[in-house]
């Protein structure tokens, strides 16, 4: 998750890339189970799970899913290990080796990358990197580690020998002895280079390192450059990557808020595609596809015998189009309105507890808020959900706010849990409007040129009581939103300890290839002055994860809170 800002020379956000496409794939550690609270914190005592395996374990389940080539799981299952046992330098390095194949896997499953790497010339490729690491030496966060990089670049082109992705795409048989007499090779030249000082330096390894690349293997040296260009991008922080060209136009979608697809998020799931949400009013609604259901299929290729990148892909089309999806439900009722409207509507057919759906990729527009309704009208609690910042939240939360005022508004819970974030400005507008005066955020970078303090406007200021719930999937943008929220003293802040993503990304495009940069500029403060990286934002209630915690749980607490707060008044 990144946060976005406009700017005349980039753009600056805190969203999921793969949130315009037909689906969201979410790292599966985003919904975790977070570290207790701080003891000055309310604790409601819901019973909770163990923690995680520690490091030596999850390294080993980490392996299995390495063997089994499902990169995107692995790089889940480390970063949910990163989260319990932090620094673990062997849990770190097996996390980029997962990345660094998950992102191989990405690549090559998006048709905008293949047919850029057709007509790519290497004096193309490397003005291209060219680019690239200038972006990076006048605009990342800290100095850039060129040596660094350049080696992870040449990890990258090894990682790439290994990866059968890129063998089969590129025609690699997959000789052992070739690629150890690779791996040694490039060691060497590492070893001569010595210390990369500044990025002409890191471009001129990179042009030589390429052509090795091609000697060895007979792949077009501007291929192995573009892997070069990708792990410079993606081993700054984790935040940070390379944008292919459908990348870059999927960051552009997810800020205005609508896409081409079928309108559900996924994470990956053993195997399969979680449905996560369904978005309301989307083909995938229609269609009678429900939070919870489980992808097995689509166009009739097994999602097991893909990766999640590649699963996720066939998702994706043209407008009109129609994909047929083979889920499988946790209980298939078939007196259910949904199943009988999805059946002859489009075409369901049920087998068990599976269903194969021919749904429709359509435009979809993805509501800035949800579930706007009074939870409690005896006592004024009213609710509404804002499941990203986007463009339009501040003004469609301003007519929601009049609309729940009409009819009888006293306290207001506004719901984060989930939000990955979203523009920068978003999360500050609405902050600002129930903010009288004083600081909202701060952001700080390496140039002047980032650095701003973003404070309240008394005008249009909405006095009514408030009550943010947050949780682990929380972060960037909602954070900052909290964090407003609970610095200034203007709300409750109920849930868990949210996700701890305190960093600034712009998106620039680039001048070749159609592609971009997402690159982290800058990090954010609360208004007190607090980190949010890796920290998150505490609640002043606390509702810890257990196996028995549901969603009701803990909007009950909120709505307890929200008439507390009335009966105060």
């Amino acid at each position: 998750m990144s946060l976005l800002h406009a700017s005349p020379r980039s753009r600056r956000c805190c969203l999921s890339l793969a949130c315009a496409l037909a689906a969201l794939v979410a790292p599966a550690a985003h919904g975790q189970a977070t570290l207790a609270a701080p003891s000055n914190t309310e604790t409601v005592a819901i019973p909770g799970e163990a923690l995680p395996a520690q490091a030596d374990e999850a390294i080993e389940a980490g392996l299995e899913l390495e063997s089994l080539g499902r990169w995107s799981d692995a790089v889940a299952h480390y970063e949910r290990a990163l989260r319990v046992t932090p620094s673990d330098r062997r849990l770190e390095r097996r996390f980029d080796l997962a990345r660094l194949h998950s992102n191989l896997e990405r690549r090559y499953a998006d048709s905008s990358f293949v047919e850029t790497l057709k007509t790519l010339a290497h004096r193309e490729a490397l003005e291209l990197h060219t680019e690239l690491l200038a972006k990076i030496e006048s605009h990342y966060v800290v100095t850039p580690p060129w040596t660094r990089l350049t080696r992870r670049g040449a990890h990258a082109m090894l990682v790439a020998s290994r990866d059968r992705a890129f063998q089969g795409h590129h025609g690699i048989r997959p000789e052992a002895e070739r690629v150890e007499a690779f791996r040694q090779e490039l060691g060497r030249r590492l070893v001569d280079a010595g210390e990369v000082r500044n990025a002409r330096e890191a471009l001129r390894l990179t042009s030589d390192l390429s052509q090795l690349g091609e000697l060895r293997f007979g792949v077009p040296a501007s291929v192995w450059t573009m892997e070069f260009v990708s792990a410079a991008a993606g081993g700054l922080d984790n935040y940070s990557a390379f944008l292919t060209p459908g990348q870059l136009r999927d960051v552009y979608s997810q800020i205005e808020g609508n896409f081409v697809g079928l309108g559900v998020e996924l994470k990956a799931d053993n195997g399969a595609l979680l449905i996560v949400r369904v978005i309301p009013g989307s083909p995938a609604e229609r269609a009678g596809m429900n939070a919870g259901d489980r992808i097995t299929a689509v166009d009739g290729r097994q999602t097991a015998e893909l990766s999640t990148d590649e699963a996720a892909s066939l998702l994706t089309g043209e407008e009109g189009s129609f994909a047929m999806v083979t889920i499988e439900s946790p209980e298939v009722d078939t007196d259910d309105v949904a199943y009988l409207v999805a059946k002859p509507v489009d075409g369901a057919v049920a087998s068990g507890q599976h269903r194969t759906l021919r749904v429709r990729r359509e435009h979809v527009e993805v509501p800035s808020i949800e579930g706007k309704s009074i939870l409690d009208k005896d006592y004024g609690v009213a609710y509404v959900r804002v499941p990203v910042f986007q463009k339009s939240t501040s003004r469609d939360v301003e007519a929601a706010l009049w609309d729940l005022h009409r009819e009888g508004m006293r306290t207001l819970v506004i719901d984060l849990r989930g939000n990955p974030g979203g523009l920068l400005t978003s999360a500050v507008e609405l902050a600002d409007k129930f903010v009288a005066q004083g600081n909202l955020v701060s952001t700080r970078g390496r140039s002047d040129g980032e650095d701003f303090d973003y404070r309240a406007h008394r005008a249009g200021t909405w006095r009514v009581p408030l009550v943010v719930l947050i949780d682990g999937d929380s972060a960037s943008a909602s954070e900052i939103f909290a964090a407003a929220i609970r610095d200034n003293r203007r709300g409750t802040i109920v849930g868990d300890r949210s996700f701890g993503k305190g960093s600034v990304q712009g998106i620039f495009p680039m001048t070749r290839a159609g592609a971009g940069i997402r690159l982290t500029t800058a990090k954010f403060f609360s208004p007190l002055g607090h980190p949010i990286s890796k920290v998150g934002v505490d609640p002043d209630v606390s509702v810890t994860n257990a196996e028995e915690k549901t969603p009701d749980d803990v909007l009950g607490r909120a709505v307890e809170v929200a008439r507390q707060q009335v009966a105060m008044r």
